[in-house]
Formats: structure tokens, C-alpha cells, sequence
């Protein structure tokens, strides 16, 4: 494993984020695992700072498209248009042609613009007028959204938040923290002057990688376990999808890679289950319904007995 290059990209998306090491490091496990990302957290917390300033540390395309309720699916992934000139039609691409897309408040758009995200983030690909077409190898979806505000906004439906990797929240700071943004911001603008630091074909290597982290047979059959325990809970009114059994295994590899081991440990596990698999989940009761998830996958947790064993490929 190269971990020079995640060790890069960690020191250069530092120079702007303050903090927020957690959050850096569960992009990235995404990035690796070839997931998608579902940034939630309140305005003003960094969450369009942090997606482009991972986009600008990869030498690689970066597309942005800001959701709002007249936002149409061919804004979001091209369209055919006639020209006159060549007496004919031509394909104009839309932002989703990018190694890294930041879908910047996208409960703001329609259902029908949602679910124009889906066919991209599942297989990689666009099916426009009955022709289909590749996306880019390396395709990294970073989604944010407003989850206090519910004026204006279309809550993404089951299938759409089955399709990110993670849900995850940005970190509080403390004052320190706040204190040393303040001063960076106020006499300079780090991520004008940021570089990147890798390729994407470095990218796409890792992400093979990626997929030949060991995970032993106790600790597959452990998040097995986690995720049937979601299905049975008297709280949940539907658990984890089998597709959310195989993000959890992709996501624990690439957690593993990230912490610069190529074997994968309980703490790995632990780490990522809630941000998986929280928001596959559906309770019984509406309210209060992203912390209640998170308390549900918190106390199967503490129930599923953790396996002991050593955890290096023999």
C-alpha cells in the first residue's frame, strides 16, 4: 500500500480544515471504497470547504451543482441539443462528467432531480435518450444537506440514501480550534492557494487496493451479525439492505487502509458502523429520527458481542 499519498492528501486538506480530522479521515475511507458521501450538518460548519478542498488536493476533474427546486435532471447530467451549424445532435456533457461532484444541498431539488443522482452513484454510468455512457473511473459524490431547515426542501427518499457510503457530520471545534480558524481566514484564503498532491490513476490504484484488505472470518461474521440485529430490532421498522451489508465490509477495508494497516480490526468496525448504517435504517417513530437511528446502531453495539482473535492474514 502506498500510504504516502493518503498521508499527502490528510496534510493538504489540513491546510484549510482546522480540526475535523475524524470527518477527513471517513471522506477518505469513502474516496477509497468507491462510496459517496451525505455531508449533514447545519450552514456555516465547512461542509462545501472541506468537499473542495479534497477535490483541489486531486489532480482530477471537479464539477459543483447547486440544488434548488427549478434545477432539472439534464442540469445535472447533460443533455442532447441540435445544432444547426452541423445539422445535428450533440451531446453536451452535465457536471456529473467529474472525478469529484459536490451536490451542494440537494434535498433543495425535486425527486425527479434527486433520482437523476441514482444510475450515476450505482453503476458509474449516465443513460440519456436511450444511449449510455461511462463516467469517470474515479467518481466521488459528496452531497450536503441542511438537516434543521425543512422549508423548501424534498427529504431524500429510501433508495437515494441507500446510495451514500456514509452519512456523516462535521466535528465541533473547540476554542482553540475556532480561535486558530480565525486567524487563517482572516489574512489569507487557504484554499485559493491549494494544490493538488496525488492523481487520480493514484487514486484508482489505492482503491484496488482498497479491496484486498483482509477482514478475518470472525469479523465478517460480526458485522453480519450487526446488520441482522438491525432487521430484528423492535425500534426499527426496516434495517440494513443486503447493498448496506456490502458497504459496511468496503467501508471497514477502507477504514483499515486509512489507519495504514492491511487487515482490518474491531475498532475499524466500531469506527464506521454508524455512519454506514444509520441512515439505511427506519424507526417506528418519525421523531427525532438521524439521532435516533444513531442510538440504535450505538446500542447494537454495545450488545453484539466483539470477537477476540488475531487479526493478521496467516
Amino acid at each position: 500500500m502506498d500510504l504516502e499519498i493518503l498521508r499527502r492528501l490528510k496534510e493538504n486538506i489540513a491546510k484549510v480544515m482546522i480540526g475535523n480530522e475524524r470527518t477527513t479521515e471517513l471522506l477518505l475511507t469513502s474516496l477509497l471504497a468507491r462510496g459517496h458521501v451525505l455531508l449533514e450538518d447545519v450552514p456555516g460548519t465547512g461542509k462545501t470547504v472541506l468537499a473542495k478542498s479534497l477535490a483541489k488536493s486531486l489532480e482530477g476533474k471537479f464539477g459543483r451543482v447547486q440544488f434548488t427546486p427549478d434545477l432539472l435532471p439534464s442540469d445535472v447530467t447533460g443533455l442532447n441539443y441540435y445544432d444547426a451549424g452541423k445539422g445535428k445532435f450533440i451531446f453536451q456533457e452535465g457536471p456529473v462528467f467529474c472525478n469529484i461532484l459536490l451536490a451542494d444541498e440537494i434535498n433543495r431539488a425535486t425527486p425527479k432531480t434527486q433520482s437523476s443522482l441514482l444510475e450515476c452513484m450505482a453503476e458509474n454510468q449516465v443513460t440519456i435518450d436511450g444511449v449510455t455512457r461511462a463516467l469517470e473511473t474515479v467518481f466521488f459524490v459528496v452531497a450536503t444537506q441542511n438537516p434543521v431547515e425543512n422549508l423548501g426542501t424534498f427529504p431524500l427518499p429510501e433508495a437515494q440514501m441507500d446510495r451514500f457510503l456514509m452519512r456523516i457530520s462535521m466535528e465541533e471545534m473547540t476554542k482553540s480550534q475556532e480561535l486558530a480558524m480565525a486567524e487563517r481566514f482572516m489574512r489569507q484564503e487557504p484554499l485559493a492557494g491549494l494544490g493538488s498532491v496525488c492523481t487520480k490513476e493514484e487514486i484508482a490504484a489505492l482503491q484496488k487496493q482498497c479491496q484486498e484488505i483482509y477482514i478475518h472470518g470472525d469479523l465478517l461474521d460480526y458485522m453480519i451479525e450487526i446488520v441482522r440485529a438491525t432487521r430484528r430490532h423492535e425500534k426499527a421498522e426496516y434495517g440494513v439492505s443486503p447493498r448496506g451489508t456490502l458497504a459496511f465490509i468496503r467501508a471497514a477495508q477502507g477504514f483499515a487502509m486509512v489507519g495504514g494497516r492491511d487487515y482490518v480490526i474491531p475498532e475499524d468496525i466500531k469506527s464506521i458502523a454508524v455512519p454506514v448504517l444509520s441512515h439505511r435504517i427506519g424507526l417506528a417513530a418519525a421523531a427525532g429520527r438521524t439521532k435516533g437511528e444513531e442510538a440504535l446502531i450505538e446500542e447494537i453495539l454495545n450488545t453484539v458481542p466483539v470477537p477476540t482473535e488475531e487479526w493478521k492474514k496467516h
